[in-house]
């Protein structure tokens, strides 16, 4: 263990999940499954999406990139988490720490981009269906992802910039299973004021203003449909955004109960467990939740097993 006088660190000590140690094999089985089936799943996501011309779709085609951040955000913590379980250590290298910062602020901010963009989909498929093929073009669904990368590369960026400036730290035990940005300035003896005003500056752009955008779209498709006379039209219309919603609630709640609603106790075994649901859980859901709520998904794999099992 470092000393806590000492300044800098060239590595930290994860303290993982808040389990027993006679849970710990139980545990990791458990999470090992999960994590498999995340990869498994989101690939068969982006199988089936290829495969069929029928899911050439813009909403397919932003759920294939969706599926792509869910298996690497969830590789960015699981992989270390489990190698530290299996192997009964915590130590990860002030390298890989500052990696696994700005490859989580990156792709969790994929996430939230894409959420978006989905989310406008459903509301012009809904809201102005005669002008769906116009305006959800193919360049459009292009350039709508090309933002989401630029603007969460620039702000995974800035946030491991600002971090690495930091050399003076109290400690190098951390209080969760992967190098969370905010445990991690919480042991730092330099000054984060920078950092903080930085975190909240961002954080409008990237977490409020996309969940804002996802709020106005479904308060706009809510109104559609309310002045939709046909009860089938409804049951249509909603049929097109369960699936959607689905993850929508499952990601923002998590991140709302984590970071609208901290610990006051930064070794408080809350904010872990949340951190597990949107980082683990969450991935590992959606695959199932855009399958087994989606006719054309469960079609396209009914069509690709088929054709599979005639051509034996």
């Amino acid at each position: 263990m470092m000393k806590t006088n000492q300044s800098s660190v060239s590595e930290f000590l994860l303290l993982g999940l808040p389990i027993q140690p006679e849970d710990q094999a139980m545990i990791s089985a458990l999470f090992l499954a999960m994590y498999l089936t995340t990869v498994l799943g989101n690939l068969l996501i982006i199988l089936l999406i290829r495969l069929d011309s029928h899911l050439h779709t813009p909403m397919y085609f932003f759920l294939s990139h969706l599926a792509f951040t869910d298996i690497s955000f969830s590789s960015v913590t699981a992989p270390k988490m489990l190698t530290n379980m299996l192997t009964h250590t915590q130590s990860i290298s002030y390298a890989g720490c500052v990696s696994q910062i700005y490859f989580f602020l990156l792709f969790g901010c994929i996430d939230n981009f894409l959420l978006t963009s989905m989310a406008y989909d459903r509301y012009v498929a809904i809201c102005h269906p005669l002008h769906y093929s116009t305006i959800m073009s193919q360049s459009l669904c292009v350039l709508l992802v090309m933002v989401s990368w630029v603007f969460s590369s620039t702000n995974g960026l800035v946030h491991t910039l600002l971090f690495a400036r930091l050399s003076l730290f109290r400690d190098n035990t951390v209080h969760h299973f992967f190098c969370d940005l905010s445990a991690l300035l919480k042991l730092s003896r330099s000054d984060t004021t920078i950092n903080e005003l930085v975190i909240l500056t961002l954080a409008v752009v990237v977490i409020t203003v996309p969940f804002v955008c996802i709020l106005v779209s479904y308060g706009r498709i809510g109104a559609t449909i309310l002045r939709t006379p046909s009860i089938r039209g409804i049951c249509k219309a909603l049929s097109t955004c369960s699936s959607h919603l689905c993850v929508v609630s499952l990601y923002y709640g998590a991140i709302i109960g984590l970071y609208f609603f901290p610990s006051s106790d930064n070794t408080n075994d809350k904010d872990v467990i949340v951190a597990v649901m949107y980082t683990v859980v969450t991935p590992m859901l959606n695959p199932f939740i855009y399958s087994l709520r989606n006719r054309e998904m469960k079609g396209a794999l009914g069509n690709i097993l088929s054709r599979r099992a005639c051509s034996q």
